[in-house]
């Protein structure tokens, strides 16, 4: 058991550990959010073939990767189990199977060393992978995430208690980019194939729809963008299709990923307009990979001269350093969760009353 004291945040260490769907990570963070070490074990190979990530084949692999990421992750972060104060792990929203892998690692190694266990919104921590190795940020925020499986937008009076302000209702923001990898027969996983083969393309070529849900609303949907892009890719039924050849699978991944764009470029402006108080802009997920969306965000942020905080790209996709690093912010608000912690298929992010 560590006997530092978590009062003295140099001095505090958490290890993180996320395996909410195909990523084994772990990471070991201090207290100031100054990431010791990070490591993840991908599972694309296993999955390419399916195009789409297999529950059981993802649990089964956690399995497997665990145990020498975790023990790389310490070691790399040149400590040893002894000196760790917390275990942080990602045990909601996920894969319900992969979610158990990790929550019951993180039981054992808590248990084990008599530490705090601290349990994360896999979410929410997207929204602190910014913050991480960087400087302290302005709140209250606006946080933005962009993923495979989320496209969400928070208001962020502080890190730790973030209010869900709208989602998506249909496919996410990263779910749309795969299928539509699929559709222009590209690889698994989708989002940076689409981002290759649009830098090639004109994003003026098809005027796909942008979903309107209500001048008001914040939410997100892209279900009828991506109906859009296979009709023009495959065809409508009973008629013949067209021909999908180099250039034409270009403009549409380029007017697919600038429809995107647009969507989410709408959303903000309004939650700009609704919280004018808002002093920085919060990113993550693995689309904000994405660098068209980037200078999007970038250009945004610039106009209203607000503070944008971009993860790095290694901090983009699913890691253990975000769970870490959200997981040291809730050890020195003096939270901390039981062995009764319980894995999650859904979020409970707090949603803005009315």
């Amino acid at each position: 058991m560590s006997t530092r004291s978590p009062d003295d945040p140099t001095a505090v260490l958490v290890l993180g550990i996320e395996t909410s769907c195909d990523e084994t990570a772990a990471a070991v963070v201090d207290g100031h959010g100054r990431v010791r070490s990070s490591v993840v074990a991908t599972q694309h190979e296993l999955h390419a073939e399916y195009g789409g990530v297999v529950p059981e084949i993802a649990s089964r692999a956690h399995l497997e990767h665990l145990l020498p990421v975790l023990r790389r992750a310490v070691d790399q972060a040149g400590v040893a189990m002894s000196d760790l104060d917390a275990i942080a792990v990602g045990h909601r929203p996920g894969l319900i199977g992969a979610l158990l892998v990790g929550t019951s690692a993180a039981k054992g190694l808590a248990l084990a060393l008599e530490i705090p266990l601290i349990g994360v919104d896999h979410v929410h921590a997207h929204l602190v992978a910014g913050l991480l190795d960087a400087p302290p940020v302005a709140f209250p925020s606006l946080g933005l995430v962009v993923s495979g499986g989320h496209s969400s937008l928070y208001l962020v009076p502080d890190p730790i208690s973030p209010i869900l302000l709208g989602r998506t209702i249909d496919d996410a923001i990263g779910e749309a980019f795969d299928k539509v990898a699929a559709m222009l027969d590209l690889g698994h996983p989708g989002g940076p194939e689409v981002e290759r083969l649009a830098a090639n393309g004109d994003a003026d070529a098809f005027d796909f729809p942008v979903a309107n849900l209500g001048k008001d609303r914040l939410d997100f949907s892209f279900s009828g963008l991506k109906t859009a892009v296979l009709y023009a890719a495959k065809g409508q039924p009973g008629r013949t299709p067209p021909i999908l050849d180099e250039r034409r699978r270009a403009d549409l991944a380029a007017s697919f990923q600038s429809a995107t764009i647009k969507a989410v470029r709408r959303n903000l402006r309004r939650a700009f307009e609704q919280h004018p108080e808002v002093r920085g802009l919060l990113v993550g997920g693995g689309v904000s990979a994405n660098q068209a969306v980037r200078h999007m965000l970038e250009t945004e942020s610039a106009a209203r001269k607000i503070e944008l905080r971009l993860p790095p790209l290694e901090f983009c996709v699913d890691n253990g350093a975000m769970i870490a690093g959200l997981g040291a912010r809730r050890l020195a608000a003096g939270e901390s969760d039981g062995l009764d912690l319980a894995p999650a298929a859904t979020s409970r992010s707090a949603v803005q009353p009315g």
